[in-house]
């Protein structure tokens, strides 16, 4: 395993990977949180951007997920990419990102997307899914020919990470395992065994 001194590069290095073997949605992350009561729980969320200051994702800020991150701001997610052979494990706290961030991504999200995430209260009971179709239709009259504005629970979450985890198949299971602490000097590499 070539010696790696910069995690996210790393992340950057073997993400693109994962989009040229053709892995579908290689931005799908295993989100874990945790109940108040330390219950856990993992879904699966898309990445939309991954820099220095960590690993951000956009939900309903209601929604199951969105508590739980408020009541403990600590989170865990992994991306595997079977094409690749490789896993990247995250762990760390979580902040919500600014509203300008979140409206500028709003922006992009297609507009039928942007018509769900406004109807759909994300977690809550739902009597029908008709229901739930007719409020995205009323919607789509609604606003027919302006701009969606972003529901205020709509928010971005950022993963802070403390430590990252690069993760190699190995044959007879002797799998690679390169873990990155960070410390007030950057990071520090360890090896991990299988």
């Amino acid at each position: 395993m070539p010696r790696v001194t910069n995690p996210l590069a790393q992340f950057h290095h073997w993400f693109a990977e994962a989009q040229r073997a053709n892995v579908p949605l290689p931005e799908a992350m295993a989100l874990a949180t945790t109940s108040a009561k330390g219950r856990p729980a993992v879904r699966y969320v898309l990445l939309k951007a991954a820099d220095a200051r960590g690993f951000v994702f956009y939900t309903n800020g209601r929604s199951r997920k969105g508590r739980e991150l408020r009541t403990n701001p600590f989170a865990s997610a992994v991306f595997y990419w079977d094409a690749t052979s490789k896993q990247v494990r995250i762990d760390g706290r979580v902040e919500h990102v600014a509203a300008a961030d979140a409206d500028a991504y709003w922006a992009t999200r297609p507009r039928e997307s942007q018509l769900a995430a406004t109807a759909s209260r994300q977690s809550a009971p739902l009597a029908s899914h008709a229901t739930l179709l007719a409020l995205w239709k009323h919607l789509r009259r609604k606003y027919l020919g302006q701009a969606i504005p972003r529901p205020r629970g709509w928010i971005g979450f950022r993963i802070v990470p403390d430590t990252i985890e690069f993760w190699t198949r190995g044959e007879h299971r002797l799998h690679q395992r390169e873990l990155f602490t960070r410390n007030r000097h950057g990071w520090k590499r360890t090896l991990l065994q299988p």
